[in-house]
């Protein structure tokens, strides 16, 4: 589940009751900061909490002054700078992991049930649409309105000193793709499932058990061949795919379509020597040696897996990796 959501029905089940929640959001990081741009917790008068925006000695401060908040009714939306490193003459987080960030605390009550209830929609549903948080003097606005095109997965602006803006797009930033409904994508989707991935699996067979057994991802596919995959795989930057087929042949059949596309992940299940057959011969086909050098095989971090959950671990740590990076 997107622990968006999570943190979104926590919000909900506490206006309803007419307990007013502060919302805290990291708006901004940047170098080492233990909290990430859209990093959110949610935090009730008694101290009662859900999600996180980093952990450690910053996180347990931040609580305490958002309960304070709303023990003290302040209706304003405030911004406050976190610098994680001692010798930062303002704004000291407590902590010494380098990096900063930039935490908005937005009070949410029971007049915000209608806009709670419309996140909690588009998540579910899986609709496109654009959550936005504005202080402007004193008035304080929380809405979600339908996403402009191509607009940043977050944006924050600081129009004056009380007047500024976060905005994200709802949903699943990353999507990734398995092709092979076998033991490992059993194993990798139940693992993926806690990561934030929005995971759609691919398979041409129709009574394969592990494939039924799937609880774990989003959406599945039974193709009639492997040839009809290209069109159900889109380019894009946020883009990954997991190639892990019954064989060689169909992993080949699968990278034929796929290796020209602009991914940000493309992996396949298999040993080095299989891995090294297979680079050869597309070569031999005409696929550069750019397209090839792009792809992870074998996949995954070599950590001496052997076990399907064992590969899964392996390659979401690769996975993890690679979204992480800024390259």
């Amino acid at each position: 589940m997107n622990k968006d959501k999570t943190l979104w029905r926590f919000i909900l089940a506490c206006l309803k009751k007419g307990q007013p929640v502060e919302l805290l959001v990291v708006t901004e990081s940047m170098g080492s900061s233990p909290g990430r741009q859209g990093f959110k917790m949610a935090v009730t008068s008694d101290g009662t909490l859900c999600g996180s925006i980093g952990g450690g000695i910053m996180e347990v401060k931040l609580v305490e002054m958002a309960k304070d908040r709303l023990n003290r009714g302040i209706s304003d939306a405030i911004l406050k700078k976190q610098v994680h490193r001692k010798s930062a003459p303002q704004h000291q987080s407590g902590m010494i992991c380098s990096g900063e960030q930039t935490v908005l605390f937005f009070p949410l009550h029971a007049r915000h049930l209608k806009t709670v209830r419309q996140v909690l929609r588009c998540l579910n549903k899986q609709q496109p649409a654009a959550l936005t948080l504005t202080q402007r003097e004193h008035t304080v606005q929380c809405c979600v309105k339908t996403p402009e095109e191509h607009a940043p997965f977050y944006r924050f602006e600081v129009i004056a000193p009380s007047h500024f803006r976060y905005t994200e797009q709802l949903g699943f930033q990353h999507r990734l793709y398995i092709v092979g409904g076998g033991h490992c994508a059993l194993a990798l989707s139940e693992l993926l499932s806690k990561l934030d991935f929005y995971l759609c699996l691919l398979d041409d067979r129709t009574d394969l058990n592990t494939l039924h057994q799937n609880k774990f991802v989003h959406e599945k596919h039974i193709l009639r061949s492997y040839a009809d995959l290209e069109a159900l795989i889109p380019s894009g930057s946020d883009i990954y795919v997991v190639v892990m087929t019954l064989g060689y042949r169909s992993d080949a059949q699968v990278l034929r379509q796929l290796l020209n596309k602009d991914l940000r992940y493309l992996g396949m299940l298999g040993s080095a020597a299989k891995s090294a057959t297979l680079r050869a011969e597309l070569g031999l086909e005409g696929y550069s040696a750019a397209a090839l050098a792009r792809l992870h095989a074998p996949i995954g971090l070599p950590i001496h897996s052997q076990t399907p959950e064992e590969i899964a671990i392996s390659i979401a740590a690769e996975l993890v990796m690679v979204r992480g990076s800024t390259g």
